[in-house]
Order: C-alpha cells, then sequence, then structure tokens
C-alpha cells in the first residue's frame, strides 16, 4: 500500500499554500516531493464529491480514497500544531535566530556565509542546512545597510572636476558643432569655474586646469576627477596609472590628482550636482555662434549668478566664503605656466641622432639602433629610455639643425679638424724636438692646410723610426722648407744609404771548404759502386 501523508503534514501543506508559498518552497521547507505538494492542493482545490473538514475557520478537504477518520484527524490535531508553529517560525523568522549575535560577530570578522555554517555545526550543531544560513547572511546584509557620509573639506584642501555636454556651436553655414563643457568646483567654498571645449583631449583638460586655477588665485591640495581618459591610463582604485602629462602637470603645480573609483560617481557629488546646474542654469535655453562667445558668456553666469547665490548645502553665499575663507588658504600657483609637452617613440638613427619636429639630437652611443622615448616643449627635448630614465637632454632647435653634445660621438670618429692645432702638436712632440719645430713653423706659414701636413707627418711614424724623422726635420727646418713631400724625399735618401758589412771568412758557425770537399768525394765513391 501507499504511503500516505499523515494529516498533520497535509495540514501544514494546505496552510502554507494558502499563505502564498510556492510548492518548491513548501516541498523544500517540509522536505517532501514537489509531486506530492502538488497532489494535496489539487486534492484541495477538488470538485465537491470529496469530503470537508473544517480545523478553526479553514476549510481541509480529504479524499474519500484516503480514509482518513475524523478521529484520527482529531489524534493528529496537536502534532499538526507543533510542526505548524515550527514552521511559523522557518517562516517569519529564521533558524538562524538563536545563534544570531554569534552570526552577527563572524560577519564583522569578514567570513562568508559557507565558513559560518560550517562552524555552527561543528561548534554548535546547528540542525538546519547551509541555504538557511545564506538566507539569513543575506537579510542581514539588506536589513543592515549603512548611510552615505557626506565628507566635508576643509578650505583650500580638494577640488572635484568633470566634464559633461554644453551647448552646440551654431556655425555660419547651419551646422551645429557639439561641445564639452569643462567644471571645476572648490569643495569647501563651492565655487566653481566653467568653460566650453570641442574636445576631451589631455591638453586641453590640462589647459581647462591652468585656467581656473589662475581664476581662483591658486591651486588646491587635491584634484579629485573620474577616470576619463584624457587623465588615466589604467584605472585602479589601489593604484591608478594617470597620463604622463597630467602627472607632470601635478608635479609642476604641487597637487595630489586622486581619481575616484570606476562606476562610482557618488565619491564626487558635489561636481555631479555642478556639471548638471551649470547645463541647466546657465546653457540651457542658450543660442551661441562661437566658442569664444559661449565661454564669455559662461564668465559672466559665474560671476553674476553662480557666485552671488546661496547655496542649499552651506546655506551662505559662495563667493563670501569663497573671499573671506578659501582663497587665503589656497597654495600659491607656480610663476611660470605649466611648460606642456609632446612625446613619442623614436628609433635611434645611424647617426645616433632622433627626429624631433625636423630637427636632429644626438643620443649616447649604447642606444644605436633602439627605440626611446622623446618628450618636448617649445624650449627642451628630453630622451627617456625603456624604464623612463632620462638619458639626455637638448636645447630645442629650428627644422633642419643637429645638436650633438660631444660625449655622444665616438672617439674614432672624432675629426682631426675637431681635435684642433693643440691635440697634433702634443701627438708630435712624441717624436722628438726637431719635428716639434718643423711642426710649428708648418702652422705658421700654413695655418688652415697644416693640419693635414701634421696628420701625415704623424703617419710616416708607421713605416719610420723617430730618429729618421727628427733628422728629416732638422734638415728640412734649416732649408726653411715646409712641405711634406721635403720629408719624404729625405726619408728616401737614408734608405738608400746602406751600410756595408765586413766579409768574415771563419766563424764558428760557417765550416771550411776541406769539410765539403770530403763530402763530395764520398758521395762519388758511393754512386760509382756496383
Amino acid at each position: 500500500m501507499a504511503n500516505r501523508l499523515k494529516v498533520a503534514m497535509i495540514e501544514t501543506i494546505l496552510r502554507l499554500h494558502q499563505r502564498g508559498w510556492s510548492n518548491r518552497r513548501i516541498a523544500r521547507e517540509l522536505g517532501i516531493d514537489r509531486g506530492t505538494v502538488a497532489r494535496q492542493i489539487r486534492t484541495f482545490k477538488a470538485p465537491p464529491n470529496a469530503a470537508t473538514v473544517l480545523i478553526g475557520s479553514e476549510p481541509i478537504r480529504a479524499d474519500a480514497n484516503a480514509a482518513i477518520s475524523l478521529t484520527g484527524f482529531l489524534e493528529s490535531r496537536r502534532e499538526a500544531d507543533q510542526v505548524g508553529q515550527a514552521l511559523s517560525v522557518k517562516g517569519r523568522g529564521s533558524v538562524c535566530e538563536p545563534w544570531r549575535a554569534l552570526i552577527l560577530a563572524k560577519l564583522e570578522q569578514g567570513l562568508s556565509a559557507q565558513r559560518i555554517y560550517q562552524d555552527l555545526v561543528c561548534e554548535h550543531g546547528f540542525p538546519a542546512r547551509y541555504h538557511s544560513v545564506q538566507r539569513y547572511v543575506r537579510r542581514l546584509g539588506s536589513s543592515q545597510a549603512l548611510p552615505f557620509r557626506r565628507m566635508e573639506c576643509a578650505p583650500g584642501d580638494e577640488a572635484q572636476v568633470d566634464f559633461g555636454s554644453g551647448i552646440p556651436i551654431l556655425q555660419a553655414d547651419g551646422k551645429r558643432r557639439r561641445t564639452h563643457v569643462f567644471r571645476i568646483i572648490l569643495s569647501h567654498s563651492r565655487k566653481g569655474y566653467s568653460e566650453a571645449v570641442y574636445r576631451q583631449t589631455t591638453e586641453e583638460f590640462i589647459a581647462c586646469l591652468e585656467n581656473a586655477f589662475a581664476h581662483f588665485g591658486g591651486v588646491p591640495k587635491t584634484l579629485v576627477l573620474d577616470n576619463l581618459k584624457a587623465g588615466v591610463e589604467k584605472p585602479d582604485w589601489f593604484d591608478p596609472e594617470l597620463n604622463p602629462k597630467l602627472r607632470s602637470f601635478a608635479e609642476h603645480y604641487g597637487l595630489a590628482i586622486l581619481p575616484t573609483r570606476p562606476r562610482t560617481p557618488r565619491h564626487k557629488g558635489k561636481i555631479e550636482s555642478g556639471v548638471a546646474y551649470v547645463k541647466n542654469n546657465g546653457l540651457k535655453g542658450h543660442v551661441f555662434h562661437s566658442l569664444e562667445e559661449e565661454n564669455r558668456h559662461l564668465l559672466q553666469w559665474e560671476a553674476t549668478v553662480a557666485d552671488l547665490r546661496i547655496h542649499g548645502t552651506i546655506r551662505q553665499q559662495v563667493i563670501k566664503v569663497f573671499t573671506e575663507v578659501e582663497r587665503p588658504c589656497l597654495q600659491r600657483s607656480p610663476l611660470e605656466r605649466f611648460p606642456f609637452f609632446h612625446e613619442g617613440q623614436r628609433r635611434v638613427q645611424r647617426d645616433g641622432h632622433v627626429e624631433v619636429d625636423k630637427a636632429f639630437y644626438s643620443v649616447p652611443l649604447e642606444y644605436l639602433g633602439q627605440v626611446v622615448w622623446v618628450r618636448w616643449d617649445t624650449r627642451t627635448v628630453r630622451v627617456f629610455n625603456d624604464r623612463f630614465e632620462q638619458i639626455t637632454v637638448h636645447v630645442k632647435h629650428d627644422p633642419g639643425r643637429f645638436s650633438t653634445h660631444g660625449e655622444h660621438v665616438a672617439a674614432e670618429k672624432i675629426s682631426v679638424i675637431e681635435r684642433g692645432a693643440g691635440w697634433l702638436l702634443g701627438k708630435v712632440r712624441r717624436i722628438g724636438c726637431q719635428s716639434r719645430r718643423w711642426a710649428e713653423g708648418v702652422l705658421q706659414t700654413r695655418p688652415i692646410e697644416g693640419l693635414r701636413v701634421l696628420q701625415g707627418l704623424l703617419s710616416l711614424t708607421k713605416h719610420h723610426s723617430s730618429a729618421m724623422l727628427e733628422k728629416a726635420c732638422a734638415i728640412a727646418l734649416s732649408h726653411g722648407s715646409y712641405r711634406l713631400r721635403t720629408i719624404r724625399e729625405l726619408l728616401k735618401r737614408q734608405q738608400a744609404t746602406q751600410e756595408l758589412l765586413p766579409f768574415m771568412e771563419e766563424h764558428p758557425i760557417i765550416r771550411s771548404l776541406s769539410d765539403y770537399a770530403e763530402l763530395l768525394h764520398a758521395c762519388s765513391e758511393k754512386e760509382s759502386a756496383p
């Protein structure tokens, strides 16, 4: 005979169904098959041929085939109440409720729901399943959401910056050109500056920042911005990689740049509302025919509207707080504006130079043929290696010019003209005093051509001794001849006069003629023998 449910379990199924529980949830909580739950609910909704039993004020229908007696039902009423009471705790509260304090303590330690469940089972004999703990932890997290904390800054500490969409420029041909509005706000006083631009490039971004600092008359300590491409190359909440130009700009002005967490606009809530304010109050409904006209309007609007308003948060006039409190706390701007630079990669050419704006600049010998980074502005050209370490710096030259440092030229490639007459005289001095005197006479009579003459004299040391050169230079010097061909002719004459050595008839290593005669006689006898 098939297993049949107890009356208490049937009543529980029907009560939970009337409360709106799904069949899946009822089956999971009671530990029975979902088909059994569906069958009991269908029986409850069956036609009038089924018997009806009233329990309290709720009707319970039992199938006639179930053969459930009223007496048995009443006897199991007490068991049904106990099961219903237990499940009501599960439905409205949780089986985890007795361990609420312990679970909260473990959540503060950063433990996961799985780890909490394991600890409850091992240490406290937790009777339910993991999903009960998971639901309870999720409910605790949703019920204990912390409110946002409003962060207020001291005067001069922080400024927030962002871009928004500006009013399109109506051009002369009737076309509209899209613009972007740059907005920066000092966090303490809410003093703002706005500027319209066509593009959100790094150059435009830095130019707007410089104009804003000039407008404020000082520089804040930190700058908060989102991860716009003009400023942040690789977003990272802990260690973002800033654009090199923006990083150099921050070093020049002595401020720290703090990008917000990606996709978290509340981290710069002041500028978010500030951009909406300038779009809706300052620009909406206006028509501009040039970018200059739009920027003039923004400056006037800042001075006559935005600065004079009573801010809704600080409840004070913006320009008054800025003038009296925040402006004296701003850092002083540098004497010179940021030397805006360009940068790019260049390959070192065979002559040891890199090309920048059609001019050429030398680099150290070890970088020949390699790729280097070059950063230049209107005054200087700086060259960096792949680790972005500066290897040389040059003054900016006009197109077509070469800038070569002496230490970047190999010693073998330095010409005699570059070395100069002093270097040549020093080399000739090593031959002897007569050669030095003759070389000095050459330079006096032939200042320019004499450099090559001295170079030729030094080349003769490869084939002639110093004594021969000294003798030739002395003779040439006595006749006042300062031509290199004279030295060469004198050297040839010295080579033609060869010293005659005396003929030696006897010597320990020379054999006598009688020895050779005996050798010939022995050889002839050997040939004549049969």
